[in-house]
Order: C-alpha cells, then structure tokens, then sequence
C-alpha cells in the first residue's frame, strides 16, 4: 500500500509524494525526500512504513517535528488527515485509496442486471422507431402511386437441367368424359314416340290380321 503525502506550502505546494517504504526526510543529497532549507537538518525525521501503517519519527533535528502542531520524540502513528511538519515545511498526510472486494456472486448479479437492463433499453428504442419506411431502408427504392416499389428485380428461374424433357416428366391429364344430363323435355317426346309405334305396329296388326281372314274364309 501506497501513502501519500501533500505539500501544503513552500515551493513543493501542491506536490504529492508517494510513501511505499521507509524515506528519510533531511537536507543531504542521499534523503529520499530532499528539503533544501537551512533550518531543516541533514537527516531530520524518517518516514516508516510497518505492516501498511504509516508512522514518523524525529531524528534529533534542531527544529524538531510536528503533527498536528504537537513536537514529537518518539515514533508516531499517522492517519488520514494529519498534518505532518518538518519546521517550516507542511505537509497533509492522505492514506491509501481501499480496494474494494466484490464477492463473485455479486459481480454476477451486477453483470446480469446491466445486461438486462441494456436488452430493455434496446427494445425500448425499437419499439419507439417502429419499422422503418421503405423509403428510409433503401433510399434508391422509388414508389408507385399505390406504394409498390418499382425497379425491383424479380428473380429469374432455376435453369432446366440438360437431357430433362419436361413434356415427359410431366404426362398431360386424360379427359374425363362428363355425361350429360337429359332435360325432362326430351324425356317426354321420347316417350310419345315410343307409344306412336306401338300404337301403328298394334293397328298394322288388326289390318294384316283382317285381310287373312278374308282371303281364308
């Protein structure tokens, strides 16, 4: 973990230093944190990092250090907000940022509530558009007075493989015959013929039937 400190005044105002270990704080060239300033001491205090707790402690400097206004001796235990002064320099001490930890099934859930949600936001705009005019789907498409597209290719058949006759492979249907129907007038003349015959075949008879009994008698 990565403490920081925020100068607070001087020229470094504004600057922030990253504490990820151990620093020393003075004015000779080998500090990690160099304070270029007489009244600051060779080596004047000593940042310490011990199991992600950030404290400080005063070296025996001449113009002492202080936390929150208060000179300190011994080592001190620093926290988020305090202000950290190596004689006339400041600084704010600003404590990590904390990660935080989702569990799996949490980060699932999030994971499939976004999800939906983005499904419903796109029905949502698809039922809000409606289906697009013709026109604004394909605007080279022109339309008739009757709103039917014109220029539209129409597709071609499938070629008729080669050596296929189609007038064998599809027989012409057989006439079926259909009797037709005998109208009641015709059935009437039918039979007045019929009964005209008998009747002059029956008076053909009386006469032949006659003369043989003249000339036999």
């Amino acid at each position: 973990m990565t403490w920081t400190i925020q100068a607070m005044s001087g020229d470094l105002s504004g600057q922030e230093i990253g504490i990820d270990r151990d620093m020393l704080v003075g004015r000779h060239q080998a500090a990690d944190i160099v304070l270029q300033a007489a009244e600051i001491s060779r080596k004047h205090a000593a940042f310490l990092l011990k199991e992600d707790v950030l404290w400080v402690q005063d070296l025996g400097s001449s113009n002492g250090t202080f936390v929150n206004d208060l000179r300190i001796t011994d080592e001190t235990l620093l926290k988020q907000g305090d202000i950290v002064q190596f004689a006339s320099f400041k600084f704010s001490v600003l404590e990590p940022a904390q990660e935080v930890v989702v569990a799996p099934e949490l980060e699932e859930t999030a994971e499939r509530i976004i999800e939906e949600s983005s499904e419903q936001k796109a029905a949502q705009q698809m039922n809000e558009q409606g289906i697009p005019d013709l026109k604004e789907r394909d605007a080279s498409v022109q339309l008739t007075r009757d709103g039917m597209p014109t220029n539209v290719g129409v597709p071609k058949p499938a070629p008729i493989p080669e050596g296929v006759d189609l007038s064998k492979a599809t027989p012409e249907p057989k006439p079926i015959p259909v009797e037709q129907p005998v109208s009641r007038v015709e059935e009437v003349k039918e039979q007045q013929k019929n009964a005209s015959v008998g009747l002059i075949s029956l008076i053909v008879l009386v006469i032949l039937a006659i003369v043989a009994w003249l000339l036999f008698k």
